[in-house]
């Protein structure tokens, strides 16, 4: 009779040392698997920009706003008109990373050109943000046009020196112009009977009954490229002015801002038809600001 009570209790004991020995192997294992990963994960990677993906840029300018920047418009019939407010999209290769739009119209005192662009900036460095990506981009552009940032904006300095931004106010270098003819600063004034001048920078009354330059040739104060403080993250505006003297005065205002890892770019230019007219800083710097002020609000919605 004992032995029928003792046997059956050994077999179970012996059962239940073995089912837990078992147990304990594969707790183990599980264990050890699962640190590799913990360790791979601890370090977080930068934060990717806010936007991914952009506008139709065609469609970003209402006719209104067209009508004024481009006063040729209302000097063409209907069909000639709705077929400009389309624009004509820029060719890129990656409408998830750049596009743009613009626009060109004749008129009978001048031809007025504009462009739109947007770019995505995306950092393929996983230590770098997408934002802080495009900073740097932007700071780039900031350089290309002889702009430092304003002491204490707490932004990038520029390499570039104060007397470079004041050469740029007085009509000088600048990324947005096409043609330059800095040698004439140096020679004196001469007007002849063609009516030309050999001083680029201003447009002179000739010796024929041609009239004299409608608008200074340089902007005044206020207007000069600048940085600005009320545009996207950062922006700024650059004006330059054609100085060739056998051409028209030729001006085209460039406004740049970045609103976190996007950067929009307006290129508006002006070209008269008489060699003696000047665009007026002005009316162009109000036109585009106008602009850039809608677009930035179509990122804030």
């Amino acid at each position: 009779m004992q032995r029928k009570v003792y046997v059956p209790g050994i077999a179970a004991l012996l059962a239940a040392l073995l089912v837990g020995c078992t147990a304990g192997s594969g707790g183990g294992d599980e264990s050890a698997d699962s640190k590799p990963g913990d360790t791979g994960s601890s370090a977080a990677p930068a934060q990717p920009g806010k936007y991914r993906t952009l506008p139709e840029p065609c469609g970003e300018v209402e006719p209104g706003t067209l009508d004024a920047m481009l006063p040729g418009l209302k000097e063409m019939d209907t069909e000639q008109r709705e077929k400009a407010y389309e624009g004509t999209p820029t060719v890129t290769y990656d409408t998830d990373r750049r596009v743009g739009c613009s626009w060109k119209v004749e008129s009978s005192g001048a031809s007025h050109h504009l462009l739109i662009d947007f770019e995505r900036v995306v950092s393929y460095d996983g230590a770098v943000s997408d934002d802080d990506r495009a900073t740097e981009v932007y700071a780039t552009k900031l350089r290309e046009a002889d702009l430092s940032q304003p002491a204490g904006s707490g932004g990038r300095e520029s390499d570039d020196s104060d007397d470079s931004a004041g050469d740029k106010a007085q009509g000088g270098k600048s990324a947005g112009s096409a043609t330059r003819d800095e040698d004439d600063n140096d020679k004196p004034d001469k007007g002849g009977k063609d009516g030309k001048s050999t001083k680029g920078t201003r447009a002179e009354e000739s010796g024929d009954d041609e009239s004299p330059a409608t608008a200074p040739a340089t902007p005044p104060p206020g207007l000069e490229p600048r940085t600005l403080d009320d545009l996207g993250e950062e922006a700024f505006l650059d004006d330059a002015l054609t100085t060739a003297a056998s051409a028209t005065r030729h001006r085209t205002v460039t406004v740049v801002f970045r609103t976190s890892n996007v950067i929009v770019t307006i290129e508006y230019d002006e070209q008269p038809g008489r060699r003696t007219d000047v665009p007026d800083s002005k009316e162009m710097q109000d036109k585009a600001l106008e602009l850039a002020d809608a677009l930035a609000g179509t990122f804030d919605e």
